[in-house]
């Protein structure tokens, strides 16, 4: 059962009562995110979420955390392109106390002087971390060569000295233009009810000051863009982005069941030519990345440097032939069937709960359609899939990444 309702402020809550289990997932969705960070703010949205575990009127960091463990509740954040997560998961009987610690830390966060020079710290390490994780880098790198230095190819971390420089009035200030009730939704997944779950959210984020809330446009241009970065590691990565459709285009569904053909795991077509058959990779795999406006598909491939170039015409081989040949009827229905696995699988974990539910929410204003999503993927077509790899695969606008002990950058 899935219920909502809509506090007078603006904040939506939204409850997906799963009876017979002993916990809940409960979040809170803030549409924010790197992507709709200004130049000078690059980075904020993200230092913003280590913030918020740094103190309220009432607790210290080492309290709020020491009263999480106390209660046997997990807690946590992460931060997107367009979304920021802060979650916890307790026992059903612990709802009540875990969700007033994640209201206190998100709502009353007093980002003190001290813990703000030492979460600079923690983040530029972060961020250093990030550069010695050459998968992580030629991702970023790949965002950049796709959309260019703004919206959703922004580094979530963001640059070293915009941490460095960050305020406790910058941070307030984008809090208060972002963090308002219109853009933020209460989602629950578990043992409980609409009940007690909007009345858990109108006891802490009732109060809330109703505010006008303006979203931030976004300018999105597609390029074909290649970045490199030379590093003297043992493996080169590299990865290559074609546009693709946003998250609510017809097609999603059918891209879902493509990129499980194509790369999605040990039986794509990726896997099998490129590690089974050549020996040139020990990672390969493909994932496509769905935002409001547009999206991207991505292919990426950890090699020996000495065989890049040869995995990269691999990988490029792999892709014609999927364009040029298409797919069989066989691969249709096993990508099929392991979407509606996954769906299925999806709905018995109250994380994977409260975040869709959640998001869908956020994004949409309509509530997720579990029985509808799985007639999408029920009706789709081996036709269906057949347009999207005639559609999704155009060289001419092919955006690549690569990192490693390379002499140039990989080239297709």
């Amino acid at each position: 059962m899935v219920e909502t309702r809509t506090l007078k402020n603006g904040v939506r809550v939204i409850v997906k009562r799963m009876e017979g289990l002993l916990s809940v997932t409960m979040g809170v969705l803030v549409g924010t995110g790197s992507a709709f960070e200004t130049d000078a703010e690059d980075g904020i949205s993200h230092f913003i979420e280590h913030m918020q575990f740094k103190g309220t009127p009432t607790r210290t960091a080492f309290e709020i955390s020491d009263a999480f463990d106390a209660l046997g509740a997990q807690v946590n954040a992460f931060t997107g392109k367009d979304l920021t997560c802060y979650y916890a998961k307790s026992t059903s009987d612990h709802a009540r106390e875990a969700f007033a610690l994640l209201a206190d830390l998100f709502l009353n966060s007093t980002f003190p002087e001290e813990e703000l020079a030492r979460e600079k710290g923690v983040v530029v390490e972060e961020i250093h971390m990030d550069e010695d994780s050459p998968e992580d880098l030629c991702l970023d790198l790949l965002a950049r060569a796709s959309f260019g230095s703004e919206n959703y190819g922004r580094n979530i971390l963001g640059p070293e000295e915009n941490v460095k420089g960050f305020r406790r009035e910058d941070l307030f200030r984008y809090k208060q233009e972002r963090y308002c009730p219109a853009n933020i939704v209460v989602s629950f997944a578990g043992n409980l009810s609409l009940a007690e779950a909007a009345e858990l959210a109108e006891e802490h984020f009732g109060s809330m000051p109703a505010s006008d809330f303006v979203q931030r446009k976004k300018q999105i241009a597609l390029r074909g863009g290649n970045l490199f970065k030379q590093k003297p590691i043992e493996q080169a990565h590299f990865a290559l982005s074609f546009p693709s459709v946003k998250r609510d285009h017809p097609d999603y569904s059918a891209m879902l069941v493509m990129n499980t053909v194509l790369g999605g795991g040990m039986s794509s077509r990726l896997f099998k030519r490129v590690r089974e058959e050549l020996g040139l990779a020990y990672s390969v795999y493909s994932f496509g990345s769905f935002y409001e406006e547009t999206g991207m598909f991505t292919v990426y491939a950890g090699v020996n440097p000495l065989k890049a170039v040869q995995a990269a015409e691999a990988v490029k081989g792999v892709i014609e032939e999927f364009k040029e040949k298409g797919l069989s009827e066989e691969e249709f229905l096993r990508g099929r069937e392991q979407l509606k696995s996954s769906t299925i699988f999806a709905q018995e974990n109250t994380s994977s709960q409260m975040l869709l539910y959640g998001k869908q929410l956020l994004y949409t204003g309509e509530v997720y359609d579990f029985e509808t999503r799985m007639n999408e993927i029920s009706v789709l077509t081996r036709e269906d899939i057949l347009r999207c790899i005639e559609k999704s695969f155009d060289f001419s606008r092919v955006a690549v990444a690569s990192v490693g002990n390379l002499k140039e950058a990989i080239k297709l």
